[in-house]
């Protein structure tokens, strides 16, 4: 009781002193930052010259699983490279893959690009939508040589969703979610199997030699880097698969995790181990071919870890999939000989989505002013340590999650109807609604056996019927003590939040399966599989056929 007085003493006075209500006149979709670089001179320590931009993205990366974070997993390029530039620790991803995917390459959230449900699935014929205008795209405009290497996972129902037409000069790595390291196919369903391995526009049969994909990505790279012109810029997008299921590592990297009991953990670590080694492998690339002095390295988790599949996010509760700290609370953090404060820790609030006006503008690109963007330029706060630009967040709005059973209008005092699952970030105060998912805090004992344990679980019996609770995430970045009950009227401010941000939502997409998606109809590969002349003939037999029930409709009236 005393504890919870503390925190909810906290977030008043933290309330009363800053005016956390008053957000003005911000837009619903996040907007332009006040003092947005458009047309203005490049701020101060920003690189004088173009830099090079490699962008790495972890795939399933829990919180606690790098060194500095306190993780039995060793990760000496992660730590140095962290402790050398400056660490993210109030940092947010999405709890999924296609989210945090989209939002980093659009700059906008989920409900601006109707992938706000789940993820893309490989038989769905959906992707990220043709008219959102690319972080590649924006930089190719200023004379970037543009590469990806690793997971896409934005949908290739029709070539024109592909990466190399999204704005990537060249594409090596796979299409979908997950798949096998080494083989590279994936199943999605009983028979529905294929090949899942690009270069380009077509299938890598040429490249599949059994290589797990880790090295093999990191190999792609340092030919990308011994090939191009270190005095031309470059971006660098590298998606690892790892640390994602399906748990596989060549043998050598289990040597110093035999003591861990838990078999998926150790496999999880060894995982992790090759990765963490990959990436110095790319940072050598990076000074050997001349990039490193004008270069700026992010390193990202796309999610929270999965539990069940030995990720550790403690001591946040949560994990991936959940909109708790544990699924959005990421590992982040930037490397840069351009960065002024080298070495240093940044607690402002930053989002996967700011990446895109950051990168643009260090890239001395122009942003659009019809682009309406959800994300801010943080390189100051970044590499100065300025105050962050952001105050709020929007994790999401999922209108077509299961519904919370007992969720409804009037527990959110008729501004919200919290049987929709949702969740906000303003300031300190963070509000979830409806079912938010996996609650448990997970802690390093949970793999201490053989298999999963639950027993070592923490969890909490919220009463009968809750749908709505309130966290002051600075107080209480563990969310152990809902104050929901004690601060109504934060409460309410929130949920007018939700409600202006829901009005500026496009449709959900998320198209039932397409039989056509079938890997057998494609020769054993996962691609493509919309046609746009069928489509057009479609169309025109439609036509012709509308033109004769008029002609017969004519025929029988005369």
């Amino acid at each position: 009781r005393m504890v919870a007085a503390v925190l909810a003493g906290l977030s008043l006075l933290s309330l009363l002193t800053c005016g956390y209500l008053a957000w003005g006149s911000r837009r619903g979709g996040g907007g332009e930052a006040p003092g947005n670089l458009l047309g203005e001179e490049p701020a101060a320590g920003a690189p004088r010259s173009q830099p090079h931009i490699i962008f790495i993205l972890a795939d399933d990366q829990g919180f606690r699983d790098v060194g500095y974070h306190g993780s039995e997993i060793r990760t000496p390029t992660l730590d140095k490279l962290a402790a050398e530039g400056v660490k993210l620790e109030n940092y947010y991803v999405q709890p999924m893959c296609t989210p945090s995917r989209s939002q980093l390459i659009t700059g906008k959230y989920q409900i601006h690009t109707g992938l706000q449900h789940s993820i893309i699935r490989p038989t769905q014929p959906n992707c990220l939508p043709l008219d959102n205008v690319t972080l590649p795209q924006k930089l190719k405009e200023v004379g970037y040589s543009t590469h990806m290497v690793g997971k896409w996972h934005l949908g290739f129902y029709r070539r024109e969703c592909m990466p190399t037409q999204r704005g990537f000069d060249s594409f090596f790595g796979s299409l979908l979610g997950s798949g096998d390291y080494y083989t590279h196919f994936k199943c999605d369903s009983p028979g529905i199997c294929g090949y899942d391995l690009y270069e380009n526009d077509n299938a890598a049969w040429d490249h599949d030699n059994g290589i797990y994909s880790t090295q093999m990505y990191t190999q792609k790279v340092q030919q990308i880097l011994a090939s191009h012109n270190p005095r031309k810029p470059i971006f660098l997008y590298i998606a690892y698969q790892a640390v994602h299921s399906p748990l596989q590592a060549p043998g050598r990297y289990f040597e110093h995790y035999r003591s861990i009991n838990n078999i998926n953990r150790r496999r999880y670590a060894a995982m992790l181990a090759c990765l963490d080694e990959a990436i110095n492998n790319v940072t050598l690339a990076l000074r050997k071919y001349g990039y490193y002095e004008n270069s700026i390295i992010i390193y990202s988790s796309d999610n929270g870890g999965q539990p069940m599949a030995g990720g550790s996010n403690w001591p946040l509760r949560g994990s991936k999939g959940t909109y708790w700290e544990g699924g959005i609370r990421a590992v982040g953090f930037v490397h840069s000989p351009l960065l002024k404060n080298k070495g240093s820790v940044c607690k402002e609030l930053v989002h996967i989505t700011d990446w895109f006006p950051t990168l643009i503008t260090l890239a001395e690109g122009q942003i659009d002013e019809d682009i309406q963007l959800d994300g801010y330029d943080v390189w100051e706060t970044i590499s100065e340590g300025r105050r962050s630009p952001r105050v709020d967040i929007l994790h999401n709005i999922d209108p077509i999650y299961t519904k919370a059973k007992n969720g409804s209008w009037a527990a959110g005092y008729g501004i919200w109807n919290t049987a929709i699952q949702s969740a906000i970030r303003v300031n300190h105060w963070k509000l979830l609604t409806g079912n938010p998912g996996y609650s448990d805090w997970v802690p390093p004992q949970a793999f201490s056996n053989a298999g999963p344990n639950r027993w070592h679980n923490e969890r909490v019996s919220w009463s009968a019927g809750k749908t709505v609770w309130l966290f002051n995430i600075t107080a209480d970045p563990y969310e152990r003590v809902d104050l929901s009950a004690r601060h109504p009227e934060v409460v309410k401010q929130l949920l007018r939040r939700l409600s202006q941000f829901n009005k500026t939502a496009v449709p959900v997409r998320y198209p039932p399966k397409d039989p056509r998606s079938n890997p057998k109809l494609n020769g054993g590969v996962w691609g493509p599989w919309f046609k746009e002349d069928e489509k057009k003939k479609k169309s025109h037999k439609s036509k012709g056929a509308n033109k004769q029930k008029k002609s017969k409709n004519k025929k029988k009236a005369n």
